[in-house]
């Protein structure tokens, strides 16, 4: 039983080393992304959406710990969480990014739509 226990913490201390050694990446993005939202937070525009990059900060900084403990303990249960707390990283930075592509083609859409019934007028 021992044996097996050795070999899951090999294991997941092998498949969790290269973010292990990213982690000093993961907060430092996580710190920008709280220092954006808080800058954001002070327009009174940037309140509506300051509250994504502070969640999305916490999350990468949560990330880089669990990673962190599941590195140096060998856990299979705190690789998972730091993964799932990835996942949802980059679900709502897919998300975030399509919502903006969006708004991007409306906006050019109506833009050129203005702009050819000015010329036209």
């Amino acid at each position: 039983m021992e044996a097996g226990n050795q070999d899951t913490s090999t294991a997941v201390r092998e498949l969790s080393l290269p973010i292990y050694q990213s982690k000093g990446w993961l907060r430092l993005l996580g710190v920008l992304s709280i220092v954006s939202g808080c800058l954001a937070a002070i327009t009174i525009v940037g309140i509506l959406y300051a509250w994504l990059p502070i969640w999305v900060g916490v999350l990468l900084l949560q990330a880089a710990s669990s990673v962190e403990r599941a590195y140096l303990s060998g856990s299979k249960e705190v690789l998972f969480d730091s993964l799932g707390k990835l996942k949802l990283y980059f679900i709502i930075q897919g998300v975030t990014t399509l919502i903006g592509l969006m708004v991007a083609a409306i906006t050019l859409f109506f833009t050129g739509l203005g702009a050819i019934f000015g010329i036209l007028q």
